[in-house]
């Protein structure tokens, strides 16, 4: 019998709280998918955040089907009877995986991803896909196929990307976890200008299939977001895993991935900061603020703050970068250029990356490839010192939301329509595990900001740890509520 009185508002629990009461069925499935349908049929069309949504009597179907299976004893998982909205980068069947583009509007795939499987298997409902940018390039989240997704505190700015659909339907309790992809920041950027949490995990924690490429193609992967620490593991735990189709998978079987929010883990924690990279990383006026003051938070709890500097020429580093992003991001974009029209309708950010990757020659991309190996190196040396690098999640504020990309910043001009997302490159590049975590707000009280911190390959778990001992010490920030969109 329901208790759903004793419980209040179900879109204000975290995942774990729900997925609890309803195992304790304290709460059934249908009452937890009508009340999240009541609030994003009530806001998202002014969220824009969930596109491609299922008919309501068919998600209450399937909440009764995992009614039915409780009453027999019978649950899948932690994400039993839970909406989810996939990233619309991820395919699942029987929702066009669209990337944001037109010219795959009606792209109904025939199975799905290995992440969205997992996360079935675990019980989930998907009520429908989360908004990106067209192809998930640049942190902005808008695409002429369904529009511009506002950041969930400030309608007239950005929500970031390319995961923006996924952490505005977080911050807006439209979702009580979610999932999205992180090529350059993409669970990151969002994040912090939600004031949520955003983990990129190691390279081949969570296994990327189907892929055209499954040996090259390794700076993008699928993770976790959410409103808790908690929460960002447990769904980790579900997502991560050797597949056997993506053979550069951590071959460590799925983990329990849970941290408990223990502040003696950060006694003597060593923290590189890294800051602005010595002036190389153009940086709005207030960003290394919060993050410092967020890093006073770790010290005060005993942790060990070092300023450092990169040891690692950060211009070539960057040169090498835009040569495997072209290549890989080009090859994405040709194998849809045959369509008709196909070239007059993709965005020109994606062309752009198009026409410079198609003159790479292999020699260039070997020479970037020995300077990312080279990178990888000089980070394992770092992390012989340091148990975590720190430095702004984010180089500017969320801008105007009419706005393609932040063409200068600081006074600087930016080079290329993603150079002000530069900072989250490290973790990339280092196949190594980056996390998003809230860090402040902007003078003007509106816009959030997220302190990034990065653990050595592989360290995922210890990286949640510190991450869960961060967060006790942060009730206040993460009390905070966005405004709901006015009507």
């Amino acid at each position: 019998m329901s208790r759903l009185g004793d419980l209040g508002d179900l879109t204000a629990l975290d995942a774990d709280a729900l997925s609890t009461a309803i195992h304790a069925r304290r709460v059934s499935c249908r009452e937890v998918m009508g009340a999240y349908l009541e609030r994003i049929h009530r806001l998202n069309p002014r969220l824009n955040a969930i596109v491609n949504l299922a008919p309501d009597e068919v998600l209450l179907r399937q909440a009764d089907e995992r009614d039915a299976e409780l009453e027999q004893g019978r649950s899948r998982g932690w994400l039993h009877g839970i909406p989810q909205a996939i990233k619309d980068a991820s395919p699942v069947t029987g929702f066009p995986n669209t990337l944001g583009s037109p010219l795959l509007a009606d792209a109904l795939p025939a199975r799905d991803s290995v992440m969205a499987a997992r996360m079935k298997a675990a019980g989930c409902i998907v009520v429908g896909k989360t908004n990106l940018p067209e192809f998930g390039l640049g942190s902005h989240t808008f695409n002429e196929l369904f529009g511009a997704t506002p950041n969930a505190w400030d309608p007239a700015v950005s929500a970031g990307g390319s995961s923006g659909g996924a952490a505005v339907s977080l911050a807006q309790r439209l979702l009580p976890v979610a999932d999205g992809s992180d090529f350059m920041g993409s669970l990151r950027n969002p994040a912090a200008w939600a004031n949520i949490f955003g983990l990129r995990p190691s390279q081949g924690r969570v296994p990327y299939w189907p892929a055209a490429d499954t040996w090259v193609s390794q700076l993008g992967t699928e993770g976790p977001m959410a409103r808790t620490v908690k929460d960002l593991a447990k769904l980790l735990s579900i997502q991560a895993g050797h597949d056997p189709r993506a053979p550069l998978s951590i071959a460590e079987g799925p983990q329990d991935f849970q941290a408990a929010a223990d502040p003696a883990t950060l006694r003597g924690l060593r923290i590189a900061w890294l800051g602005d990279l010595g002036g190389h990383l153009a940086m709005e006026p207030g960003l290394l603020d919060v993050a410092e003051a967020a890093l006073a938070r770790f010290a005060a709890a005993g942790a060990q703050v070092e300023p450092t500097a990169l040891g690692f020429d950060a211009e070539r580093l960057w040169d090498a970068w835009l040569v495997w992003r072209r290549a890989l991001v080009g090859a994405r974009i040709r194998a849809l250029l045959g369509r008709p029209g196909a070239r007059e309708r993709i965005k020109p950010e994606a062309l752009w990356e198009y026409d410079q990757g198609a003159t790479l020659s292999f020699t260039e991309f070997m020479r970037a490839s020995e300077v990312r190996t080279a990178f990888h190196a000089r980070m394992l040396e770092l992390f012989e010192r340091f148990d975590v690098l720190a430095l702004p999640v984010t180089q500017v504020w969320p801008f105007p939301i009419g706005q393609r990309w932040p063409t200068h910043v600081a006074g600087r001009e930016m080079d290329t329509y993603h150079r002000w997302m530069e900072s989250t490159i490290y973790a990339t590049f280092a196949g190594a595990p980056g996390i998003s975590v809230p860090a402040g707000f902007h003078a003007n009280g509106r816009w959030p900001a997220g302190l990034q911190l990065i653990a050595k390959p592989q360290a995922d778990a210890a990286l949640l740890r510190v991450a869960a001992a961060y967060e006790s010490l942060i009730g206040g920030l993460l009390s905070l509520r966005p405004p709901e969109p006015a009507g």
